[in-house]
């Protein structure tokens, strides 16, 4: 006895439902996601292993980018204020102190501080600025001052010290930045990298692979 055939019926997903979730997702992430605004100081910084992760608090950060220029920024806006009203008493300057409060940089002498305060925001690139003199040849490395301005703010308070530099730029405008951290006894920095997975074989790959297997990198 032959089985009886049933009759096949075409499948069908009506996908109208998850095509309409799908584009309401996409137009929220779109709506929400903040993009990184361009950097006022653009550094390509070099590559290396470690993993630890940069601090973001209580941050002095030395940047020099591709021309060996010098900057200097802070997060904390109590020691800013405190180093204007030092600069004004002591060099006379007559900064504008919640001007020098509310910048995000400083790259320019302490002579033409004043003038700086006031450029408008899309003058305030690395590339239009001077940067802090740090070079000895042609004047004073204003660096050694400015590093004994922070580490007075920073009396009895924690302070993180970075060093932020560009892979192009060339050895003595780091030299001049390390020269004025050790005239103020500041011998305690970090330095920023660009994070990259251990070197399969490396002889850090087989420490790590020894301890567990942390930081390794796979295939």
């Amino acid at each position: 006895m032959s089985r009886p055939k049933l009759p096949r019926k075409s499948t069908s997903i009506d996908m109208t439902a998850m095509c309409d979730v799908a584009f309401l997702l996409l137009s929220f992430f779109i709506l929400t996601t903040k993009f990184k605004p361009s950097e006022a100081i653009t550094v390509t910084t070099p590559s290396s292993v470690a993993s630890k992760v940069a601090p973001d608090k209580d941050v002095v950060l030395i940047t020099i980018d591709k021309n060996g220029k010098a900057f200097v920024s802070m997060d904390d806006e109590t020691i800013k204020q405190n180093i204007a009203t030092v600069l004004n008493t002591t060099k006379h300057l007559n900064l504008d102190v919640n001007a020098f409060k509310k910048a995000e940089f400083y790259g320019t002498s302490f002579s033409q501080l004043g003038s700086f305060l006031a450029l408008p925001k899309e003058q305030l690139k690395g590339d239009l600025l001077p940067g802090i003199p740090v070079d000895s040849t042609k004047g004073p490395n204003e660096m050694i001052e400015w590093m004994q301005l922070v580490k007075t703010a920073y009396e009895g308070k924690k302070m993180n010290l970075l060093l932020k530099g560009d892979n192009a730029s060339k050895y003595p405008a780091f030299k001049a930045v390390v020269d004025a951290f050790k005239k103020n006894d500041l011998l305690k920095f970090q330095m920023v990298t660009n994070p990259e997975s251990v070197p399969i074989g490396s002889e850090l790959w087989k420490d790590n692979q020894a301890k567990g297997g942390k930081g390794a990198s796979s295939e």
